[in-house]
């Protein structure tokens, strides 16, 4: 049986898995069970399915004719882009997808560049020409101006062009509708196009991992391409590690992928994905080889992080109540575990026993590091995210980003004001359909935690999305947007006299009965500074009762805070504790003379 391997890459909801869907239900080898199947079936993990993206690259093969094609889907957004670099090294050809009616956007132009980078052959499928107002002409013409400001070869610009409704599971030749019946178009045009992996039959074993996986019962399992060589059950090779060390390792088990499963086989042969169990301490970047001629292939390059925040272990007043997983000890052992699966992410020691640098792609990147340990059990405590600055010749230099924003077209004003106050350039802007489209590069620091504004000032409308370009020289001093917090006074539970009493102040996040301590942030002043109140307050009781009494005492709805949000609002001065149960903003110095001292030694 022929072999193809292929990755499947695009810009966040353009329809990726939902296209992966479609061609794993329309294989030969793929059976649906009698009680149905949940849609998305790649997104497998709770995190996916809540937020609707792809976090963790995934393979699954599936079978057409007298061929087996690996399929790797890849995460969409940029702050995950250390998946896509590594899968690129795993694949022959790329397919790319774009909404038929937004067209390329900032994430599309990020992992094109690394298909391109990597040398491979690509098939434009131009998904949702069922979506109202789509542009399947526009996009082409917008997506071949993208291939040539990124550099494509002229073989990579001659790429086949296929329109499809993923969600129908529909495509073709050509955007008619109406003509489709399958994807039977898109099976086709992997097989011809895309060649089969080239295989030396003189060259000695060689298996580069590029992703990790576990087993219950067969431990850690390195999945990668067989470039080279043939591996089997109880053979004994040379772990090469990233610093070129050799090791000597045997395989307990090989497993190729059928389907969404991995099935165990005696041997694997080259050219093929596979997952092999054995080899304990091998991560991701580094090479099985033949244990008489050991040769390494070459490692994998990771973009640099450009965003860093401090995790540490809950301080809090109410510390241990929620969680599991409380001290220093189970909290570096989780952070060093996920270092052997997210190349993207660096920790860096403080100094301190019980807090820990990281460094990561992007808030998205690491948010979604702190929302898994939350869900496993574990207690931490977060600072505000920072950017990363660099030194070159002598200049400060600092990361840029690519912003893309669309909005309602009676918002532009508002929008470039904004941006404005954050040192951005406007790079382009067009009107279509009553909407603005405008691309600014902004430094990213200006853009941490600014989101919420946006969508604030737009009424929700706001659609932004942005990308790494690379570093500048330092823009100097923005000025952000002045605010200050509702700091509680007392270690208590909110009352709702002491709730009324404190929203005429600003916007509270939480509402009556519940749990606070002295220097928990529980509300967002109307103006900047800070403002200590009291929500745990109760009424005096007398025995007099005024006709009106009560009816003015009216609660407002609360804004819930979810864990972006947290990140997002707060300050220099503040940190945000996540446990399995909540999420809280509290200072770094609860009580208020030790802030003023703080704040004295700080002048």
């Amino acid at each position: 049986m022929e072999l193809r391997n292929i990755a499947i890459i695009a810009h966040v909801d353009h329809g990726k898995t939902t296209l992966v869907d479609a061609l794993l239900k329309q294989s030969e080898n793929f059976k649906i069970k009698s009680d149905g199947l949940k849609e998305l079936i790649m997104d497998s993990n709770d995190l996916e399915r809540e937020r609707g993206i792809t976090i963790f690259s995934k393979n699954a093969s599936i079978h057409y004719k007298d061929v087996k094609i690996n399929i790797v889907d890849t995460p969409g957004h940029a702050d995950f882009g250390g998946e896509v670099e590594r899968i690129m090294r795993m694949v022959d050809g790329v397919l790319i997808l774009v909404d038929a009616k937004e067209g390329p956007m900032p994430q599309t132009k990020f992992v094109l560049r690394k298909a391109i980078q990597a040398g491979h052959k690509i098939i434009l499928v131009i998904n949702k020409i069922d979506k109202p107002h789509a542009r399947p002409e526009w996009v082409l013409n917008a997506m071949y101006d993208l291939f040539l400001e990124l550099g494509a070869s002229e073989a990579q610009i001659e790429f086949p062009i296929i329109y499809a409704s993923a969600i129908q599971g529909k495509a073709g030749m050509t955007a008619n509708l109406a003509e489709m019946e399958n994807v039977e178009t898109i099976f086709q045009q992997i097989v011809s196009f895309f060649s089969p992996p080239v295989i030396d039959e003189a060259k000695p074993l060689q298996m580069l991992t590029v992703n990790l996986a576990y087993d219950n019962y067969k431990g850690k399992l390195a999945v990668g391409r067989l470039y080279a060589g043939t591996i089997k059950k109880g053979m004994v090779v040379a772990h090469i590690n990233r610093a070129g060390e050799i090791k000597k390792g045997e395989i307990s088990s090989v497993m190729i992928f059928e389907g969404l499963n991995r099935v165990d086989v005696l041997e694997a042969r080259p050219g093929d994905i596979v997952a092999v169990g054995g080899i304990s301490d091998i991560s991701i970047g580094e090479t099985i080889a033949d244990i008489k001629n050991p040769i390494a292939l070459p490692i994998i390059e990771i973009d640099e992080p450009t965003i860093k925040m401090t995790f540490g272990v809950n301080t809090s007043p109410f510390k241990g109540r929620e969680g599991e997983f409380t001290t220093s000890r189970k909290i570096k052992e989780r952070l060093d575990r996920e270092l052997e699966t997210d190349v993207a992410l660096t920790i860096l020691s403080t100094g301190s026993a019980d807090r820990w640098v990281l460094a990561g792609r992007g808030e998205l990147h690491l948010a979604i590091l702190i929302e898994k340990m939350r869900r496993e059990g574990y207690e931490i405590e977060v600072s505000k995210p920072q950017v990363i600055f660099k030194e070159v010749d002598g200049k400060k230099m600092e990361p840029m980003e690519l912003t893309s924003i669309e909005a309602p077209e009676k918002y532009s004003g508002i929008i470039i004001e904004m941006m404005g106050k954050r040192a951005a350039t406007m790079k382009d802007m067009h009107v279509d359909g009553g909407n603005v489209y405008m691309d600014f590069m902004a430094p990213m620091r200006a853009l941490i935690g600014s989101r919420g504004e946006f969508l604030t000032n737009t009424k929700g409308t706001c659609i932004m999305n942005s990308i790494f370009l690379g570093y500048e020289e330092y823009k100097g001093e923005i000025g952000g947007e002045a605010r200050g917090s509702l700091v509680s006074t007392e270690t208590g539970v909110s009352n709702n006299y002491g709730l009324v009493n404190a929203q005429g102040r600003g916007k509270l996040f939480m509402g009556d009965g519940v749990q606070v301590y002295e220097g928990m942030v529980v509300g967002q002043n109307a103006k900047a500074g800070d403002i200590a109140v009291n929500i745990c307050k109760t009424k005096q009781l007398t025995n007099f009762r005024g006709k009106n009494e009560g009816l003015q005492d009216q609660l407002e709805v609360p804004l819930t805070l979810t864990l972006e949000d947290a990140l997002s609002y707060i300050g220099d001065d503040e940190m945000v504790e996540v446990t399995p149960k909540s999420v809280r903003i509290r200072k770094i110095f609860l009580t208020e003379n030790e802030r003023k001292n703080s704040k004295r030694q700080s002048q």
